[in-house]
C-alpha cells in the first residue's frame, strides 16, 4: 500500500504547525530533470524496458509444451485476441489488430500498476499527457483501417445507416461524425486519466490524512488516524482491480472502434 510522497504533511496540531495540506493536482507533476523529463515520462520507459525483457525471456525456448513462463504469457495473449479482439472486432479482421491490442494492454496494465508498486508509487497515466499519445494511436488506426476498406467517400456515407429517413440523415450524420471524430477521443482519454487520477488522489488522501491524525496527539485523532489507514489498505486492495479494470476497458472500446470502422455496416 504505497502513494506518492506529497509535501502535504504539515507541522500536527499538537506543534501549532499551519495543519495538514491535501492533495492536489499541483502535486503530480514530478519533474526529474529541469522541466522537461518527469516521472511520468521515467516510468513509461521503464515499463518499456520491463515488458521488453519479459516478452524476450518469456518467449526464449519457444516449444508446443509450454514452459511456465511461456503459458502464463500465451494465456494473457489469449484473452486479449479471443476475450477482447475476437468478440468486438470479429473473427474476420480481428487478427491483424490483436498485435496492437495486446501491447496497449500490458502496457497501461503495467504503468496503472505502477501506482500501487513500492518505489514507483505513480500511476502513468494519471498524467493527461501520458494518455492522449496513446489515445492518438487508437485514433489515427481506426479511421485509416476504415478509410483503407471502404474509402473516403464510402466511410462517411457509413455514418449514415442504411434506410435512415432523408429528413433525419443531417442530423444523424452530424451526431455520428461528431461520435466518431470527437466524443470518441475525448471519452477514451478521459476515462483512463480521470480513474487513474481520482484514484491516486484518494489514497493521497487516506494515507496522509491518517498520518498527519497519528502524529496529532489526541487519542481521539489517532485513533481515526488508525483507521484511515485500515480504509486506505482496503481502498487500495480496490484499486488494484480499478487499475486492471481501467486497462481493459481501454482496450475493449479500442478494439470496438476498430471493429466498426471496418465492419460492412455500422
Amino acid at each position: 500500500m504505497t502513494v506518492t510522497v506529497w509535501p502535504a504533511l504539515s507541522s500536527p496540531p499538537a506543534s501549532g504547525g499551519e495543519g495538514f495540506t491535501p492533495p492536489s493536482p499541483d502535486d503530480f507533476y514530478v519533474p526529474l530533470i529541469g522541466d522537461w523529463f518527469t516521472r511520468p515520462m521515467l516510468l513509461a520507459l521503464l515499463s518499456l524496458v520491463l515488458l521488453v525483457g519479459w516478452l524476450l525471456w518469456a518467449t526464449k525456448r519457444v516449444s508446443v509444451v509450454p514452459t511456465k513462463r511461456q503459458w502464463f504469457l500465451e494465456n494473457i495473449y489469449d484473452f486479449v485476441r479471443n476475450g477482447v479482439a475476437r468478440d468486438m472486432i470479429g473473427s474476420h479482421d480481428f487478427k491483424r489488430f490483436t498485435p496492437l491490442l495486446f501491447a496497449l494492454f500490458i502496457f497501461l496494465l503495467l504503468n496503472n500498476w505502477f501506482g500501487s508498486m513500492p518505489f514507483t508509487n505513480f500511476p502513468t497515466m494519471s498524467r493527461i499527457g501520458m494518455v492522449i499519445p496513446l489515445v492518438a494511436i487508437v485514433y489515427i488506426g481506426y479511421h485509416y483501417a476504415g478509410i483503407k476498406k471502404h474509402g473516403v467517400g464510402g466511410y462517411f456515407k457509413q455514418l449514415v445507416p442504411a434506410g435512415v429517413p432523408i429528413f433525419l440523415a443531417p442530423i444523424i450524420f452530424i451526431l455520428e461524425f461528431a461520435s466518431f471524430f470527437a466524443i470518441r477521443p475525448l471519452t477514451l482519454t478521459l476515462r483512463l486519466f480521470g480513474n487513474m487520477f481520482a484514484g491516486h488522489m484518494l489514497m493521497g488522501v487516506f494515507i496522509l490524512g491518517g498520518a498527519y491524525l497519528l502524529m496529532s496527539g489526541s487519542p481521539g485523532l489517532m485513533v481515526a488516524g488508525a483507521g484511515s489507514f485500515v480504509m486506505g489498505f482496503l481502498m487500495q486492495l480496490l484499486e488494484l482491480l480499478i487499475q486492471a479494470i481501467q486497462a481493459y476497458v481501454f482496450v475493449m472500446l479500442a478494439a470496438s472502434y476498430f471493429g466498426g470502422a471496418v465492419a460492412d455496416e455500422h
